[in-house]
């Protein structure tokens, strides 16, 4: 066997080298070469000893299955041969115990019978007191002749058992020696066959080994640049070992392959789906940017149709409003549309669509930019707050030092404004303050603040409204404005009541002047800014007004359904629109009729207990925003370019003095100011 793997590691080694020979591009054979037909008959006998060799490989293989099939067939016969062996020795010393056992019952049978045999023929003289004791006797005889008849008995089926056993050897035996003649037979069939292999085998390997010497002579001739091409082959044959052996390595490792593809592909799905969820949120931010846009184009819309814009503020909750589910928040808001507002009426929410809702940490700095802006170009501009007692009008109007509110920051854009166009343009800004007090308008800058005042229109047929005597102070930085304002603000009707600590008594309004003169072109601009902060409606039952706090709250409510009336009108577009039925509508007239750009801020309360007043609230700021006042109009005028008027609008465009003014007609008549207001704004003139 040794001597036939040997030629078989040789066959294999030759045939590779035929085969790469046959690899290699050979040389331009010459015609009719002798080594040519010697080498295609080499290669024809190789071929015959490679097929001959291939049967004798498969006859090999043939016998070797045969014969261990054979041996399988051997063994197995062995071990059933051992096994019937041990299952007879077993039985054969069973039966002999359980025969001993019998033939010592036997005995001991025997030996016990002759007694009991004279006992009876020697009770058969005795008494009959021993009757008894003999049938006892009789009848434990009959039990041991039952006994030993079943032993007997027994004894027979154990002989029958012994001789079935004895037969059963016989068998065995038999068949055992059947098979050893059949092994012996089979044994010597294959050693035959064997040897007759052995002798093939033999006679083909000298065979093969002659052929292969024959045809070895012819190989060795190009054995040597074979043998240099095996040298150039080697770096080969060792990346191809190295690349078998990492296959070999990547085919064990191929359960962690398979785990690290596993946790690839989750890896690229959770990435797909990341990316997904990106996607999505992308799709998001640009729905909103679109709806935010939508939004933008729709209030330029509505601010060339002329609507008036409602913002919404809502305050927060404070320790005036108390404790329990009364002091609960009902107000909410959309965290993706800042232009809706939710309310909780009696368990129902309740939804509302305004230009913009604050919530309690805005500010509406952003709001008023255009309103400014509009109003130095010439435009008439009114903001006003409406809103229950106690909803924080005044605070969202005025505010405090730490946090201005629109009044300050209107009039900090405006003279910003109007400091960047300081260039071009030379501005005069006046301002009034005036009260609406149980239907009576005063002048807060006046010298006798009680005074009533009329309203008024002008004479020159233009149709704007004003109010003769109406004080007008001529300011030039927002620290002027702010000591109008305090003077003002002492004059104001401020009391308490059960819903505001410091409620208003009152309409309040600041009215700015500004007045543009081009330096270039000399077009002239006049923007008015009304800045109103109303009084509160309220219920009388929860503000517990008695006196003349219940007569100061019929005329704001009388004076606050006057307006609604004027909405009314506005929005059903009536013919006839009453504005005369208050001072405060005709006040507001020019604001409300289409000359003005309005903004109205809605003040709501968020707790449950006045959910009633902000939902009337922020249904009238509905109607509100659906009134059309159409586009506001612009007052400008181009000056003239003669001489005169130049020389006398020359020395405009320089800084003029500070002065205060009052109003007998519009642009037209002066008065002096109290001395102590007048002292106090002489410095920053």
């Amino acid at each position: 066997m040794v001597e036939n793997e040997r030629l078989r590691q040789e066959m294999r080694r030759c045939e590779a080298e035929l085969q790469e020979l046959r690899a290699k591009p050979a040389a331009a054979p010459c015609a009719g070469c002798e080594h040519s037909q010697e080498s295609a008959q080499l290669r024809d006998r190789l071929a015959q000893l490679q097929l001959e060799a291939a049967e004798n490989k498969s006859l090999l293989s043939e016998l070797n299955l045969e014969v261990q099939q054979k041996r399988d067939r051997l063994a197995e016969v062995e071990l059933r041969l051992k096994d019937c062996l041990a299952e007879k020795a077993q039985e054969e010393e069973r039966l002999s115990r359980r025969l001993r056992d019998s033939h010592e019952t036997i005995a001991s049978l025997r030996a016990q019978s002759p007694p009991i045999k004279y006992v009876i023929k020697t009770v058969e003289v005795e008494s009959s007191k021993t009757k008894q004791a003999l049938s006892e006797s009789q009848t434990r005889n009959q039990q041991l002749q039952e006994q030993v008849a079943m032993q007997r008995q027994v004894l027979k089926e154990m002989e029958q058992q012994l001789q079935s056993s004895h037969q059963l050897t016989a068998q065995l035996r038999a068949q055992i020696a059947m098979y050893e003649a059949e092994l012996e037979r089979a044994h010597g069939q294959m050693l035959e066959e064997m040897q007759s292999l052995e002798e093939d085998k033999n006679r083909a390997i000298e065979e093969a080994f002659a052929r292969a010497q024959v045809e070895m002579k012819a190989v060795h001739e190009n054995l040597a640049g074979v043998r240099t091409n095996l040298l150039t082959l080697q770096p080969a044959l060792r990346t191809l070992t190295q690349d078998y052996n990492s296959l070999k390595r990547q085919v064990r490792g191929f359960p962690l392959l398979l785990q690290e593809a596993l946790r690839g592909v989750k890896a690229e799905i959770g990435q797909a789906i990341e990316e997904v969820n990106s996607n999505n949120q992308e799709l998001l931010r640009k729905y909103r940017r679109e709806l935010q846009l939508r939004k933008k184009c729709h209030n330029e819309l509505v601010r060339l149709k002329g609507n008036i814009r409602v913002i919404a503020r809502v305050r927060p909750v404070t320790k005036e409003d108390g404790e329990g589910p009364e002091a609960t928040n009902a107000v909410t808001f959309d965290p993706d549309d800042d232009s809706i507002i939710h309310l909780l009426h009696k368990g129902k929410p309740v939804s509302f669509e305004l230009d913009k809702v604050f919530s309690p940490r805005a500010s509406q700095q952003d709001e008023v930019q255009a309103l400014i802006t509009s109003c130095i170009d010439g435009f008439n501009v009114c903001i006003f707050a409406y809103g229950q007692t106690g909803a924080g009008k005044t605070y969202t109007m005025e505010g405090t030092p730490e946090n201005p509110g629109i009044n300050q920051r209107a009039l900090q854009l405006l003279f910003s404004e109007v400091q960047e166009k300081a260039s071009d343009w030379q501005f005069t800004i006046t301002v009034s303050a005036a009260e609406i007090y149980n239907e009576a308008l005063r002048d807060l800058l006046g010298q006798e603040p009680q005074e009533k005042l009329e309203i008024r229109l002008c004479p020159d047929g233009s149709g704007q409204l004003y109010v003769p005597g109406l004080t007008e102070f001529r300011v030039q930085s927002v620290d002027d404005i702010n000591k109008v304002f305090e003077f003002g603000h002492t004059n104001r009707t401020t009391e308490f009541t059960n819903l505001n600590e410091h409620s208003s008594r009152s309409h309040a309004l600041l009215i700015v002047t500004v007045r543009g003169v081009d330096c270039s072109t000399g077009l002239r601009t006049t923007g008015k800014l009304n800045l109103v902060d109303l009084a509160g409606s309220e219920r009388v039952g929860k503000s517990g007004a008695e006196g003349s706090r219940l007569r100061e709250a019929q005329h704001i409510n009388r004076s606050l359904s006057a307006l609604g009336d004027v909405i009314a009108a506005l929005r059903s577009r009536q013919g006839h629109v009453p504005f005369r039925n208050s001072k405060l509508t005709y006040l507001l007239q020019d604001s409300l009729s289409g000359d003005s750009k309005t903004l109205m801020v809605v003040q709501v309360s968020p707790v449950e207990k006045n959910t009633s007043e902000t939902l009337y609230s922020l249904k009238f700021a509905e109607r509100v925003r659906s009134v059309e006042l159409g586009p506001g109009s612009r007052r400008a005028e181009l000056g003239s370019w003669s001489s005169q008027e130049h020389l006398e609008w020359e020395p405009a465009c320089q800084a003029p003095p500070a002065a205060a003014r009052a109003h007998s007609a519009p642009g037209s008549g002066t008065s002096s100011r109290p001395g102590s207001i007048r002292r106090r704004l002489q410095p920053s003139a």
